[in-house]
């Protein structure tokens, strides 16, 4: 199964990519709460959906692109959650930093997840507590790492003064920022020790990056040190929270 997932989001990236390289046109406009929306989400968006729904008739599919209503999805306990295009302002920038996501959600917890990267050509899985990375054909299971001073990986487009706050009361520390779900995967492979998130996020914008975070070793939990759930409930939002190897 997570062979097949990691290359329906290689069909997904080869769709972004022909918008990202000129060869189909952009069409970006914004969406009703002022996030921007391209061709690139639409396509990676159908692709995704439509290999899932052959892939598992069964399992409903939750996207950013199509959100689905309170009243369809309340009961779900196995849904596959999906953002076709995640970092939609890095790729308007044009800096690489977006990524595919999918995760599979059972009883509320991201079993298996899926990131890929496009332009770094990266994808990270992960799949029954494992993780790994792989990169230039190269599939390697990946872990993760203590440092000290720790790195932070932080967001290229969300800053905020509760996180310069954390920052501050840290202690010795370095900083690093990036774009998408990938701050989940530094974290992962070891690159990174902490990823604090005060802004707001998505269920979508989260999932995948959850599921290899947490199959390489990290805790991935709100301010209270609860586990971020994906148990259905009305709204999208994620509370705040911080992906650590402490």
């Amino acid at each position: 199964m997570l062979d097949k997932i990691c290359q329906l989001a290689r069909e997904a990236g080869v769709a972004i990519m022909q918008v990202y390289e000129g060869q189909k046109p952009l069409e970006a406009t914004h969406k009703s709460d002022d996030s921007p929306v391209t061709a690139a989400d639409i396509a990676a968006h159908t692709i995704i959906l439509k290999g899932l729904q052959a892939l598992t008739p069964e399992i409903p599919v939750l996207s950013e692109e199509d959100p689905q209503t309170w009243e369809t999805r309340q009961h779900w306990q196995r849904y596959w959650l999906v953002d076709p295009l995640d970092g939609t302002k890095e790729f308007l920038k044009r800096n690489g930093e977006f990524t595919v996501n999918i995760a599979l959600i059972e009883n509320g917890k991201a079993v298996l997840g899926v990131v890929f990267a496009p332009v770094l050509n990266v994808m990270y899985s992960a799949a029954e507590g494992k993780a790994w990375k792989e990169e230039n054909g190269v599939r390697s299971q990946i872990h993760v790492r203590d440092a000290r001073p720790p790195l932070v990986v932080i967001s290229r487009s969300h800053g905020d003064d509760e996180l310069k706050e954390y920052l501050h009361q840290l202690g010795e520390h370095q900083t690093t920022s990036i774009g998408s779900s990938l701050k989940f995967c530094l974290v992962a492979e070891g690159q990174a020790q902490l990823y604090p998130r005060f802004g707001p996020t998505n269920i979508w914008d989260t999932a995948a990056g959850h599921a290899v975070a947490a199959a390489a070793g990290a805790h991935v939990h709100d301010w209270q040190g609860k586990s971020l759930d994906y148990t259905p409930r009305e709204s999208f939002l994620n509370p705040g929270f911080r992906v650590s190897i402490y």
